[in-house]
């Protein structure tokens, strides 16, 4: 309601083809855009089409700057590829990324405490998750979320400024507590959202255990319906992006056991 009431306001109408962009121009004189693709997470993100319409008219007038480093992740441009091989299916083997430490996890149990000691040393230590298991603690504190062999784990029970609350520590924060922040360390878990098809080789999406309602949401404003491939897509974003939240280093456990070996051989265990 409020979407059509904001169109209508602006434009007159409720055409379906207005976005929010289409807001940011017309209540603004200049506007100054930070575009990354892969950092769209669900559905009702501004389409691909739309913000490459955007980087074209960029180039078009001169104003279109390419940013080539980041300022998050001591393992830099070299481990931020990195990941984007890892899902990509390109990667050939482990890599070291001077300092960083990047470790990949067999057990559960041992990242989580691994993850309790990191927050002892340099604090901002954090365990974080895609949304791979329904939010059942929302309603009643006393369930268990996230039942990983014998570990019982819990989902945020804050969406707001997850990271500083005094119970974050203890709990998992999914990628709405996280997008945006930094940590010093990240211990994240890759759920069975994800699995690996051994004969196309390939990573696949599991849609019956991606639990984030507005993330697999069809649109049928636009008559727009997601397919497991495009929901696939999003979900790859989802982890590159908890995968880049920590500055000293990433934790890594990855719940399917197909998806655990392939994604494991590009993990040095001493590293």
């Amino acid at each position: 309601k409020k979407f059509t009431d904001i169109n209508t306001a602006l434009f007159g109408n409720d055409d379906l083809s207005w976005t929010q962009l289409d807001w940011i121009k017309a209540k603004s004189t200049h506007q100054l855009y930070l575009l990354d693709s892969a950092q769209s997470v669900k559905p009702a993100d501004l389409p691909a089409e739309v913000t490459a319409a955007l980087v074209q008219q960029a180039r078009s007038a001169n104003s279109f700057f390419r940013l080539v480093s980041q300022m998050r992740v001591a393992g830099g441009t070299d481990y931020i590829e990195f990941i984007g091989r890892i899902f990509a299916g390109t990667q050939q083997g482990p890599e070291s990324f001077g300092n960083y430490e990047l470790r990949f996890f067999d057990d559960i149990a041992e990242m989580r405490k691994e993850i309790f000691e990191k927050d002892k040393e340099v604090g901002l230590s954090r365990m974080i998750a895609g949304y791979a298991w329904p939010w059942a603690s929302k309603n009643d504190p006393s369930e268990v979320d996230i039942q990983i062999g014998n570990l019982g784990l819990t989902w945020n029970r804050t969406a707001t400024d997850w990271i500083n609350s005094p119970t974050s520590l203890e709990e998992v924060g999914s990628i709405h507590t996280v997008q945006g922040y930094d940590l010093n360390y990240a211990g994240v878990i890759i759920g069975p959202d994800l699995g690996y098809d051994p004969v196309s080789k390939k990573i696949v999406f599991h849609r019956e255990n991606y639990h984030d309602k507005k993330g697999k949401e069809n649109n049928p404003r636009l008559g727009i319906e997601y397919t497991d491939e495009d929901l696939l897509n999003y979900v790859v974003n989802i982890y590159r992006v908890l995968l880049t939240r920590g500055i000293k280093g990433t934790f890594v456990f990855v719940c399917d056991p197909a998806l655990r070996e392939q994604l494991g051989q590009n993990f040095d265990p001493q590293l």
